[in-house]
């Protein structure tokens, strides 16, 4: 690519970047469908057939993945059952109030009285429509729900890798930077509260491990998609 990626990036060809962009979608989805509901027979089934790399150069990664890659190791008859009991403890918690549990939406956290569908939503879903994306008829949560952002992110970015292979590079660079403008100002932003949250309430290493690798990805994410775009637009 030219002037879209930044120095350390520039000889990457368009076929290499659409490549970087399918992982990118891929890590997202993964991290979404944990999010969004417990683990089912088939998640699990494929979770413990993956590899789970412990030297990434990102700390919060290798420390998720060396949580996760330890907790399925040790599965059992009463894994699936330990895991939605945990999903129930982590983010719906008692119900009680707002800081009972590591509640998994952004107007939550950013909102005064930890309230949702507060103005977070609202911008979101702003961003989302802005983008051609409405809430699936299936999706029962609200909008800033930390599944539907990441979900989000996994679009836009399958949405560059085939803007890659299209060869369009202004499409290219405008969607880049719409992604680090939802990266910055909503998933970035708010989601390491969200993450001492689920290290506070969580009782199982899996759901330990979820909060490293949210951190490890979202940061490593947007590092990377500065110095694609350059300091310049940060």
């Amino acid at each position: 690519m030219s002037n879209a990626l930044n120095n350390d990036q520039s000889q990457l060809t368009l076929a290499e970047f659409a490549e970087i962009n399918d992982r990118r979608a891929s890590s997202y989805a993964f991290l979404s469908r944990l999010f969004a509901k417990e683990v089912d027979p088939e998640l699990l089934d494929h979770m413990h057939n993956m590899k789970f790399p412990m030297n990434t150069g990102n700390s919060d990664t290798d420390e998720g993945n060396r949580l996760l890659a330890g907790y399925l190791s040790n599965i059992w008859d009463g894994t699936l059952q330990e895991l939605a009991v945990d999903y129930v403890h982590t983010f719906i918690g008692s119900g009680i109030d707002a800081f009972s549990a590591a509640y998994p939406y952004e107007s939550v956290y950013t909102s005064p009285k930890r309230l949702m569908m507060q103005e977070a939503r609202d911008e979101v879903l702003a961003i989302y429509r802005s983008q051609g994306i409405e809430k699936a008829l299936s999706w029962q949560e609200a909008e800033d729900h930390v599944a539907a952002e990441l979900e989000f992110m996994a679009a836009l970015a399958t949405r560059t890798a085939d803007l890659c292979r299209e060869e369009n590079e202004e499409a290219v660079t405008r969607l880049l930077r719409t992604q680090r403008g939802f990266l910055a100002d909503h998933l970035y932003a708010w989601t390491g509260m969200l993450t001492a949250d689920m290290r506070k309430y969580a009782r199982t290493d899996f759901y330990k491990s979820l909060a490293s690798l949210l951190d490890g990805l979202l940061g490593s994410d947007l590092e990377t998609l500065n110095n694609i775009l350059g300091p310049e637009e940060a």
